[in-house]
């Protein structure tokens, strides 16, 4: 059963489309990293899945229903800045939400306060929390009903980076030990890849790639280039001294996949070799320039 699934998914506010024919699939047990600049229609998505506004056109299925009322209620959300009432205290702020909820469980204010590292706050005006703390509580609230799907705008703002690696292992463990389904939106890209196991590319609305996170990192995996006047000579010589992720592109280029240690030691084998090298060094990209060269080929379809 998948959790979600939109279909031509779209939002319009007068002339302007903020989501356009948006069609996912996200199924249980995955983090899933929504990645995007400011505008391309993110915390619209959200909203949407969450039932806080309603689509233009296109359909929504959750957890393979159409009856959206009722399955929203196993979703929990974070989306655009935490629900705080901040005249209230941490453990008011849970108990207004458990009780909102009809949850009679006061052991569970605590269980989650511990959760996302906030104890020695419970009584502490939220007025008067960091921008870290608040992102904490907002985290505490979304899972007050003990969602199936955890949808997350931005978690990690404003934490510090030990509070950044609570959080991913906060929500690795809701995956394992809680079956929990989780979306989070992110501009922290190198946050993302340690987080995530599948990711969705929005620009300008449209949802313009879907991949995992090992096809991620193929994309963006590092690699030594070499280039000679003799490929099978050189592809033989690397072989030869162990080497065995290579790839021989069109050009005659080969990528060697594998760790090398000593650039200039292996330099200096394949000359030895009697390799006549004409290109030779490290490359690939990071997630930001990847990012990039897939939103830049999407401005121009």
């Amino acid at each position: 059963m998948n959790i979600l699934e939109t279909t031509q998914l779209t939002k319009t506010y007068g002339r302007n489309t903020v989501v356009h024919n948006v069609s996912l699939t996200i199924k249980r047990g995955h983090i899933y990293g929504l990645i995007g600049t400011n505008g391309a229609g993110k915390s619209t998505l959200m909203k949407m899945i969450c039932g806080f506004t309603a689509p233009t056109s296109g359909s929504i299925r959750l957890f393979d229903d159409v009856n959206l009322r009722k399955q929203q209620q196993k979703i929990g959300s974070m989306i655009e800045a935490p629900a705080l009432i901040e005249h209230m205290t941490a453990q008011e702020n849970l108990r207004h939400a458990r009780l909102l909820r009809g949850i009679p469980n006061k052991a569970l204010e605590t269980e989650l306060l511990t959760l996302v590292g906030l104890p020695d706050v419970a009584h502490k005006k939220t007025k008067d929390f960091s921008l870290g703390m608040k992102q904490r509580l907002g985290i505490a609230l979304s899972l007050v009903g003990n969602p199936d799907f955890l949808l997350l705008d931005e978690p990690v703002n404003g934490l510090d980076p030990i509070g950044v690696v609570e959080i991913r292992k906060l929500l690795k463990k809701l995956v394992e030990e809680r079956n929990m389904t989780i979306l989070i939106s992110s501009h922290n890209l190198p946050e993302l890849f340690q987080t995530a196991t599948d990711y969705f590319i929005m620009y300008q609305g449209m949802l313009v790639q879907t991949l995992t996170h090992e096809e991620l990192e193929k994309a963006c995996q590092h690699y030594l280039y070499i280039e000679s006047d003799n490929t099978a000579h050189t592809l033989t010589v690397l072989e030869d001294l162990g080497y065995e992720q290579l790839v021989v592109l069109e050009n005659g280029g080969i990528k060697v996949l594998d760790e090398v240690a000593l650039l200039s030691e292996l330099s200096r084998q394949l000359i030895e070799a009697g390799a006549l090298l004409t290109a030779f060094y490290r490359h690939g990209d990071t997630l930001e320039n990847y990012f990039l060269s897939v939103i830049g080929g999407a401005a121009h379809v």
